[in-house]
């Protein structure tokens, strides 16, 4: 029972509770309600006002535009009616002036009219001046052929032949002083070109420092004492005759005290030789192996000093790209001579010599060094052969692709190859002046003097000859002979006499040309 009317109770609680529920919601509702019909009214308020506001806006830019157009049409109205008063000005000025043209070309036509009448009147003059010039002109030519008939008869020659004559002498006269001319032209550059050469030469030879340098066939080798003369000979010349078969040298062993003389044609041998014998000496065993095994590294020492003084050679002189073969060829220039003048001395001269002169003719110094360097390398060969040292000198550098021009300048040096490049003539010129020069080579000054003289005097007792002159330090005799006395048959049999007596009865080094000169000359002056 309690419990029915608990939940009576509660049954009543919540129907009570959602009636008032459903009030309170209603009156809240009914405010929501209010609240928006006042919002929406103010919202009315608010857009009627914007909309006056607007309204207002756009009548006031309404009429500023209205005005703004009116002033453009204005401006564009103004400038419409100038542009139309210009036009009509121009078109007034341009009828004016075609109205002055018209004028103008009616009066040129009437003075054109009036010309071409009056160059109608002065054409027909004209013509009939022409036909009396004409005229005239026939009758010249008819008095002229009359005058030459006459004129043909009183020379007896006709006008074709006379005129011939006339432009024959003409020639001969013309000719004449071409000649003339030519040979002034000619003497006058042969004498420049003497004098340019000759400084070139003296400034060349003035700025090249050379020495003076004789090279003996023998070395003096020294010695402490007499007694080592006796090891050096050996039991029974044991020693010496191993000593001289192994280095290829004889060994002289006199009374000269404390030395022993080394004799060979051969510097390289003859330096072999005195090194082994130091190194010999200095051990104090000196027995016939001992002395092979020596002399064997010496002359191993001796080829890597070749080679070694061949590139220091080529270094200083600023040459490249040398065949290893040609370096080892320079280097054993050093232990060779030639008339006394060390041959490696004596290339390197030739060599500083070329590039001078090479450089004050404009040519490629570099390209003359090397050819200097290298000219005398056929006196250093390997083989013995028949050829000459220039020849073989050639063949050498051509075999070691040295350039064609390097290897011309080698074989024409003594002129036996035909010189084709401009250094040729440059490495024979440098080579006689550094071999002819006093002090160079043994030969003393007064018996170089003493032999050219001697040439000169073997040329001049021939009949016949007028003038001899030895040039190129004696390599060259040029004999000048009379015209009148020495036919061109008897030129070349003279040569060849000469050539043969120098060969039988003078002692030179090298070989001479002989050349013989014959010229006639027809001298004349006019007064």
């Amino acid at each position: 029972m309690e419990y029915l009317m608990y939940i009576v109770f509660g049954i009543a609680g919540i129907a009570i509770g959602i009636f008032l529920g459903k009030a309170l919601f209603k009156a809240n509702t009914q405010k929501q309600i209010d609240e928006a019909d006042r919002q929406l009214e103010k919202a009315n308020q608010d857009a009627k006002r914007i909309t006056d506001e607007a309204k207002l806006q756009a009548e006031t830019l309404k009429k500023e535009k209205l005005l703004e157009a009116k002033e453009k049409f204005v401006q564009l109205r103004s400038e419409h009616e100038k542009e139309v008063l210009e036009r009509n000005k121009k078109v007034v000025e341009s009828e004016t002036k075609a109205r002055s043209l018209e004028q103008s070309l009616t009066s040129k036509n009437s003075n054109l009219d009036k010309q071409i009448k009056e160059n109608e009147a002065i054409k027909e003059s004209l013509n009939k001046q022409i036909e009396l010039v004409n005229q005239k002109k026939a009758e010249l030519e008819k008095h002229q052929e009359e005058h030459i008939q006459r004129l043909e008869k009183v020379a007896g020659l006709t006008a074709e032949e006379a005129k011939q004559q006339l432009i024959e002498s003409l020639k001969s006269e013309a000719h004449t002083r071409a000649l003339v001319l030519q040979q002034e032209i000619i003497e006058d550059a042969k004498t420049k070109a003497n004098k340019e050469a000759r400084k070139i030469i003296i400034q060349t030879i003035q700025r090249t420092a050379a020495e003076q340098a004789i090279e003996n066939a023998v070395t003096v080798f020294n010695l402490e004492s007499d007694e080592i003369k006796g090891q050096i000979i050996g039991r029974e010349g044991r020693n010496i005759r191993a000593i001289e078969a192994a280095t290829g040298v004889d060994l002289v062993v006199d009374d000269t005290p404390e030395a022993i003389i080394l004799s060979s044609f051969d510097p390289l041998r003859r330096e072999i030789a005195r090194l082994s014998l130091q190194r010999l000496v200095s051990d104090g065993r000196i027995h016939p192996a001992r002395i092979e095994e020596v002399v064997e590294k010496t002359r191993k020492q001796i080829e890597e000093q070749v080679m070694e003084i061949g590139e220091r050679t080529v270094i200083e002189l600023g040459i490249h790209g040398l065949h290893k073969e040609l370096v080892r060829m320079v280097g054993r220039m050093r232990f060779r001579s030639s008339y006394g003048q060390n041959l490696l001395m004596h290339s390197r001269e030739t060599a500083n010599l070329c590039g001078i002169m090479a450089a004050e003719l404009g040519l490629n110094p570099k390209l003359a060094k090397r050819a200097g360097l290298l000219h005398d390398i056929g006196k250093v060969p390997d083989e013995e052969t028949e050829l000459s040292h220039a020849l073989l000198g050639a063949k050498l550098a051509e075999k070691y692709g040295e350039n064609p021009a390097v290897v011309n300048a080698i074989g024409a040096h003594h002129d036996e190859m035909e010189m084709q490049y401009v250094i040729s003539p440059i490495i024979q010129a440098c080579d006689a002046i550094s071999g002819a020069r006093p002090g160079a080579r043994r030969e003393i000054m007064q018996q170089y003097i003493q032999r050219i003289k001697d040439l000169e005097n073997l040329a001049t007792a021939y009949n016949g000859v007028e003038k001899a002159y030895a040039i190129q330090a004696g390599r060259e005799l040029r004999v000048i002979v009379e015209a009148d006395k020495v036919g061109d048959a008897d030129s070349d049999k003279l040569s060849f006499e000469i050539a043969q007596k120098i060969q039988t009865e003078m002692t030179y080094p090298g070989q001479i040309k002989v050349t013989v000169i014959r010229e006639k000359r027809a001298v004349n002056i006019a007064r």
